[in-house]
């Protein structure tokens, strides 16, 4: 799979992510806007309260899936890479990783999308094809990068 593929997945998986957020935050800004006064008195409150909890936990969601949006803005997958470093794809002894965001297994893919910041792109971080580097205790040969 091509470097602009995995991009692409990627910017999918964002792209799920904020449409989840948004149909979450939706949701809840419906259910506390259809809260209606009852004899209870505070059952009103905790109903709208509750509401509107779930609605800024979901804006904060919404927020993290546009950070990574903007951190796989960065990315040029078209460029080449021979160190692993952003928009690297890293073929190891422990399998392949698109350096890029933090999304998991790629559908349909044998690769992990993974953050600069995840550990093993911390351990790997300016290796070169043939190189390794210790990580959780096992030496990883780095077999190819694109």
């Amino acid at each position: 799979m091509t470097k602009p593929a995995l991009h692409a997945l990627c910017q999918s998986f964002i792209e799920q992510r904020i449409g989840a957020a948004r149909t979450a935050m939706q949701a809840a800004q419906e259910s506390s806007s259809s809260e209606t006064k009852s004899s209870a008195g505070d059952k009103y409150e905790t109903g709208r309260e509750m509401a509107n909890a779930e609605r800024d936990r979901n804006a904060a969601h919404m927020q993290q899936a546009q950070q990574l949006q903007a951190e796989l803005a960065r990315i040029s997958p078209d460029a080449p890479c021979d160190t692993v470093r952003p928009g690297a794809l890293v073929s190891t002894s422990l399998g392949r990783f698109y350096i890029s965001i933090s999304a998991g297994k790629l559908d349909g893919t044998d690769v992990f999308a993974v953050s600069v910041a995840a550990p093993v792109a911390v351990a790997l971080k300016g290796l070169r094809a043939g190189e390794q580097a210790e990580f959780n205790g096992k030496a990883v040969r780095v077999l190819a990068v694109e």
